[in-house]
């Protein structure tokens, strides 16, 4: 199909820019070309527009496939503020709202539809999809195809499916973090016709890298905010932590709040809004922060515990310095680090018979017969589930993913679905249930008033809004519109704000279940693997950039910003001399203890001077320490 605008055209007139960022043109080509397309590009790159410019060059839609609904909700927000048409299919929306988003699809001009890859294991909606005008499909977070990936989701490995529906669309496949292996792997799991990669160096001159040894991690976090300006994010495992560490900081009178997957949207989007916006300084949360969230001025991210791997640190610690201004992605580090992912490790892979009993309590849990729930979408709260049949939180989390993993049930982040209401009798029998029941009557001639059509269809209302338009608690509001349906006034649907549970199989009997143990004996070494790597990182005595890099198949300089390389950075001496001493100092203190008298007056006179700023050095960073005058070396290993 001939494109019908050129790219600065539609980059200008759509999202206000003149220029494209590197690589992004060469991508967008690419994909006009009708070359199936990997891009890599560093978190902050501007993926999105690598598949949405050059599907506005083009009629048709683009089919866009993405793992979170948060973030296909975010986009299609921005999109339709640019006045670009999209629509999202996700788990939770009812059966009548997925028709009319498909219609839509089909016979509107919507431009983008995005939808989870659970939905592409649909035959109803692959087959609705197949009428519709395709001329792109675009998958993001592509790493998530591959078992070698460090977020695997085994319902993107059907993603391909699609394709004989559209052999002459081409693909495009975009991922911030993919080794060799990943990205040989999403390649041929999308059925590239040929290999193409567009790559962008994942260095970031302007991102200084720290590892910061330290047991008090609380009173550094202090240090580091009192000392760098700006912005920040915090990472924590914990969301009891988020909160307390959230209320520290505002103790020391930095702006801090916390954000978790336990939130509800609402106050999620709060919470996001006040830190993008500047009111809040700091955001202290877990892993569940972050994504697609444009802040370009961040100036420090730090982890206050150690993620699962490279590609996780690698993609949060990215979100600081995206304006290209300089920022710092500090990691804080103790050995009880170790033991703590140690013991991840163990629990992460519970017995057959713990899976087992956590899949029947889930049928109990949702009153989910034998034989019945395939691709139905349901509420689920973890806490109120585990608390309920007294599970263990970590080890249930574990068996969920183990059901995810062998494609048993996937579990969504929160999901916001605004409530509806549609009007089930006529306006005469209306009018005349207004008679008797004038207590209603405020309610419904709102509804007819503000939302039109409600005697058609089901009509998105605002519950908040309308309640203090009302001037009525929220609360009174819902239990009216309870009421009203349970007389058969109106359909009321409640609004859905919660995590979602889908069935992807029917349920079975739990002592059928059946695991593909080759598949967790590999994904357990995977992740044996995965978090050596990042234990290596934060212990081994290398540039950070060059490990960083080195472990996603590239090679650079040392980035000389990094702790390790300006520890090696001693005034009047190079690397290679700073590294030849303390070998010597080394080997001296190993086989006896010495005064540092001693030490310094066996160099040389002209190595002296020199001696004396590195055992100053060696006495900062612990390599050496004294007791009663005399100096040991601490650790042989060093």
């Amino acid at each position: 199909m001939t494109p019908v605008a050129q790219p600065k055209i539609i980059l200008k007139q759509f999202w206000g820019y003149e220029e494209f960022r590197p690589l992004q043109e060469d991508i967008i080509q690419s994909v006009l070309a009708g070359e199936d397309t990997l891009a890599l590009l560093p978190t902050g790159g501007g993926k999105s527009l690598c598949f949405q410019v050059p599907t506005m060059c083009k009629e048709g839609i683009c089919i866009v496939i993405s793992p979170l609904i948060a973030l296909m909700k975010d986009q299609v927000s921005n999109l339709r503020r640019k006045g670009i048409k999209a629509e999202a299919i996700y788990s939770g929306m009812s059966k009548s709202d997925i028709d009319r988003v498909l219609d839509n699809c089909k016979f509107g001009d919507i431009k983008f539809l995005y939808v989870s890859p659970e939905r592409l294991k649909s035959d109803l909606a692959l087959t609705r999809i197949s009428q519709m005008n395709v001329q792109l499909i675009a998958v993001d977070e592509a790493h998530c195809i591959s078992q070698w990936g460090y977020d695997f989701r085994p319902p993107y490995m059907e993603i391909a499916a699609i394709r004989p529906l559209f052999p002459d669309v081409p693909i495009i496949a975009l991922t911030a973090t993919a080794t060799e292996k990943v990205v040989i792997d999403i390649q041929e799991r999308l059925e590239f016709k040929k290999a193409h990669v567009l790559q962008k160096s994942f260095r970031r001159s302007n991102l200084w890298y720290v590892v910061v040894h330290e047991e008090n991690k609380r009173k550094k976090l202090l240090e580091i905010f009192n000392k760098i300006p700006g912005s920040g994010i915090v990472y924590t495992r914990s969301r009891k932590r988020t909160i307390e560490i959230a209320q520290e900081l505002r103790q020391n009178n930095i702006t801090a709040d916390f954000y978790h997957g336990g939130l509800n949207t609402e106050q999620r989007s709060l919470k996001q809004d006040q830190w993008v916006n500047g009111h809040t300084r700091i955001i202290v949360s877990t892993n569940a922060f972050g994504m697609g969230i444009d802040k370009p001025d961040v100036r420090v991210v730090v982890h206050v515990d150690v993620p699962d791997s490279i590609e996780a640190y690698f993609q949060e610690a990215g979100r600081a310095g995206r304006d290209g201004a300089q920022a710092f992605a500090a990691l804080l580090y103790s050995p009880e680090d170790r033991k703590k992912l140690e013991r991840n490790f163990e629990n992460s892979y519970p017995p057959l018979e713990e899976v087992r009993r956590v899949y029947r309590a889930l049928g109990n849990y949702f009153q989910m017969a034998i034989g019945s729930g395939m691709g139905q979408s349901m509420d689920f709260h973890l806490g109120q589930f585990v608390n309920r049949f007294n599970f263990e939180s970590r080890v249930c989390y574990n068996v969920l993913k183990i059901l995810e993993t062998n494609g048993y049930i996937s579990v969504s982040d929160a999901v916001f679905i605004p409530a509806k209401v549609k009007v089930r009798v006529t306006k005469d029998s209306l009018y005349d249930f207004l008679l008797k029941n004038k207590k209603y009557e405020s309610v419904i001639k709102s509804i007819l008033r503000v939302y039109q059509g409600a005697f058609e269809f089901p009509v998105k209302v605002d519950e908040s809004k309308l309640s203090k338009f009302l001037k009525i608690p929220t609360k009174e509001l819902k239990k009216q519109f309870s009421e009203l349906h349970k007389f058969g006034i109106l359909k009321y649907i409640p609004t859905k704000n919660k995590p979602q549970l889908t069935y992807l199989l029917p349920r079975e009997n739990a002592d059928d279940l059946v695991l593909d143990t080759k598949r967790l004996s590999f994904l357990k070494q995977r992740y044996r693997i995965n978090i050596n790597a990042i234990l290596d990182y934060a212990e081994q005595n290398e540039c950070r950039q060059i490990q960083l890099l080195k472990y996603f198949g590239e090679e650079v300089e040392k980035c000389g910003t990094c702790d390790v390389c300006r520890k090696l950075h001693i005034e009047g001496m190079d690397e290679e001399e700073v590294l030849r001493l303390k070998a010597k100092v080394k080997n001296m203190l190993l086989k006896e203890s010495l005064s540092k008298k001693d030490v310094i007056e066996s160099f040389h006179l002209k190595t002296r001077a020199k001696m004396t700023k590195l055992l100053e050095y060696l006495l900062d960073e612990g390599y050496i320490h004294n007791d009663k005058e005399l100096l040991i070396w601490a650790d042989p290993k060093k």
